[in-house]
């Protein structure tokens, strides 16, 4: 006998304890009582001033960035030139023949750029004559004046710069 009350000690020592029924009541009350209570308000915010954080400096504002200005002259090339490499090489003629900017009272490097499309254009469209006086031009304006070295050379305009070179 006296093992059977050891074993049963044993058991019985193992098993967690179960809950007692007044216990079960008093949780049961406790959580139905909870359950019928409102949730808690938010807490209010602290005021903005109130708030104790490190003042960081706004970051700047970034530049403004205005459109740069380009003079007429200016404008006027960069319409011929973007024509010419449209592949509408009248319409840079066009352009360029016609843009007082460039021819009354431009910059020198302007006008001999006008120059040099309007010869590559005359040449391109099978004008020879016309592309070598826009060479000519070049020339009276800038003795020294030359294409570039991807310029030099090409079958269309290079035996015609050559002529022009040679006769200024």
């Amino acid at each position: 006998m006296t093992s059977r009350l050891t074993n049963i000690k044993a058991r019985t020592a193992m098993r967690p304890p179960s809950p007692s029924t007044p216990a079960l009541i008093v949780l049961a009350a406790l959580l139905t009582a909870c359950a019928g209570m409102p949730a808690p308000a938010p807490a209010p915010a602290r005021p903005a001033a109130a708030r104790p954080t490190a003042q960081r400096a706004a970051p700047p504002a970034p530049p403004v960035l205005e459109a740069p200005v380009v003079a007429a002259d200016q404008a006027a090339l960069d319409e011929g030139i973007r024509l010419y490499s449209a592949g509408n090489y009248n319409g840079a003629i066009r352009q360029l023949n016609n843009a007082g900017a460039i021819w009354n009272g431009g910059a020198k490097p302007l006008q001999l750029l006008a120059l040099k499309y309007l010869a590559f254009s005359y040449c391109v469209t099978g004008r020879k004559t016309l592309c070598r006086r826009q060479f000519g031009k070049a020339f009276k304006l800038d003795r020294d004046f030359q294409l570039e070295p991807g310029e030099n050379g090409h079958p269309l305009w290079g035996p015609v710069f050559l002529q022009a070179q040679r006769n200024k």
